[in-house]
């Protein structure tokens, strides 16, 4: 049940609906631009606009529709990795002058649509980067006006899930099932993503239809199983005896997705994706010292990187990131030339 990109195949099952889209903006997006959307013409568009080197970490959904009376578009932009991204902006105006010449070449048109780009992320870290595209360029807020005008600048629109409380997670079931597993999806405490699991299920006994439910709830299940790396036996066990309890119709598919991990020697190894077998403690034993090495190294090329740039780094600097993962230690690494500051550095260690 191994999913090559788990993140964007849950989030085009469930946007890909019209009806969840609308959800959305009923609910999410400012009055001033919900007011001006006819959701009646929203029409989803099989185009996507990201490069194939990112597609691990950014899925993408177009949806053409009337703004104010007029053919516009509303991108949503969806970014699944740990930590955010310091060029959303500059990626984002990308796209959407791709969406403008697409438009222009498909309808002969001069005129240019209106699209607002959305933003929804889902990562570990708080999105502490600017929405304006402005702010990407040192010295803009000194240039006098006059001078600014000749220089592009937009915001777009952004939701990080991180700071959703259960409360404020509005709208319908998918939606809500949809925001609330994407918020804790890359937590370290499986008792936390558990109980977002058991939440989900309790809100399918709102849907009136079973059949609707059962299938959404086999939808986001195959999600966490092939997401959730943090899972172990123990923790699925619990999640399987609970979801009875919370919702019984969907302990059939509950049921049949466990018994398919079993199979694939998922049971044991949910957190690294091994295969259980004889071989597997000295496997495992290996794969640990590589990887612990592969770290050690990350980190002295970011403190290499970063003491280069900004001079002598303090000792709390130094600590978070010796305690960072190999992942955000690239991303990091990526980064350091779009950093402007130690803050800004202190910013994503937080």
């Amino acid at each position: 049940m191994s999913i090559q990109n788990p993140h964007d195949k849950f989030f085009k099952e469930t946007f890909s609906d019209a009806e969840v889209a609308r959800d959305f903006i009923q609910h999410y997006l400012p009055e001033s631009v919900s007011e001006i959307i006819d959701l009646e013409t929203l029409e989803a568009q099989r185009d996507s606009f990201i490069s194939q080197e990112l597609q691990e970490t950014f899925t993408d959904m177009l949806y053409r529709v009337k703004i104010n009376e007029k053919t516009g578009y509303l991108y949503f932009l969806f970014e699944h990795k740990s930590y955010p991204s310091h060029k959303i902006a500059f990626q984002l105006l990308k796209y959407m002058s791709e969406i403008w010449d697409k438009y222009s070449t498909h309808e002969k048109k001069e005129a240019l649509p209106i699209i607002i780009p959305l933003v929804i992320y889902h990562g570990q870290g708080h999105w502490h980067t600017s929405t304006r595209l402005s702010q990407m360029i040192p010295g803009y807020t000194q240039l006098p006006e006059t001078v600014k005008d000749y220089i592009p600048d937009y915001q777009y629109l952004l939701y990080d899930l991180s700071q959703y409380q259960d409360e404020a997670m509005k709208g319908g079931v998918r939606l809500k099932i949809l925001m609330t597993i994407f918020r804790d999806i890359f937590t370290k405490d499986p008792n936390r993503l558990r109980e977002s699991v058991l939440k989900a299920a309790a809100y399918l006994r709102e849907l009136e239809n079973k059949e609707t439910g059962i299938e959404y709830l086999e939808i986001y299940m195959r999600y966490v199983f092939s997401a959730a790396h943090q899972m172990t036996k123990a923790d699925l066990e619990k999640i399987l005896n609970e979801m009875t309890k919370e919702y019984p119709e969907g302990r059939e598919v509950a049921m049949t997705l466990a018994d398919i991990l079993r199979k694939e020697g998922l049971e044991e190894g949910m957190k690294r994706g091994r295969m259980e077998g004889r071989m597997e403690g000295r496997m495992e034993g290996r794969m640990e010292g590589r990887m612990e090495g592969e770290t050690q190294a990350l980190v002295k090329t970011a403190l290499r990187l970063l003491t280069k740039k900004f001079g002598p780094l303090s000792e709390p600097v130094q600590k978070r990131i010796q305690e960072l993962d190999a992942a955000t230690l690239e991303v990091m690494i990526d980064q350091v030339l779009d950093y402007q500051s130690l803050d800004d550095v202190k910013k994503y260690l937080m």
